[in-house]
């Protein structure tokens, strides 16, 4: 496989870590490319989400999620069987597993439950009031200093809080 090096472009690049991150780990081949386990991401609403991870045979005490910097990871720790039985087939896996997912700008997860044998993880995208689209008043009178208007609106800012 023909891998791409990236370093030229991070020569010249600022507080794009976050971004770099994902391009080196989008090309890394790892256990999670052979499909196991298999999952689903559905969108559930406008700014809604689950993923849905088969974890046939794992209880929650052997399963973990963690989310730090933009990445959430599940994984799965399988302990010794005792049973005393002999398999004439075993077709369902049970091995150890590590799944990661990069999440976008402002998703948060807030829910997750197993059910069934799947570990349903739901996100949702809450855009912060200062990001979103906001309408800007059109003043036909005379211009005012700008000096002025960022004095007027620290105030505000201020009596506010």
């Amino acid at each position: 496989m023909t891998r791409i090096d990236f370093t030229p472009l991070f020569r010249s690049t600022i507080g794009f870590d976050r971004m770099t991150r994902l391009l080196e780990s989008a090309a890394q081949v790892d256990d999670a490319a052979l499909g196991y386990p298999p999952y689903n991401i559905e969108k559930a609403g406008e700014d809604a989400y689950r993923i849905s991870v088969a974890v046939a045979g794992f209880g929650t005490d052997d399963l973990e999620i963690e989310v730090h910097e933009g990445t959430l990871t599940v994984t799965g720790r399988k302990g010794e069987e005792t049973g005393n039985g002999a398999y004439l087939h075993r077709g369902i896996a049970g091995r150890s597993f590590k799944r990661s997912f990069q999440l976008a700008d402002h998703v948060k997860v807030v829910d997750a439950h197993l059910k069934d044998g799947l570990l349903h993880v739901d996100l949702v995208r809450e855009i912060p009031e200062e990001m979103k689209p906001r309408r800007i008043e059109i003043s036909t009178s005379a211009p005012k200093s700008i000096v002025s208007k960022a004095k007027k609106l620290v105030e505000n800012k201020s009596k506010a809080a």
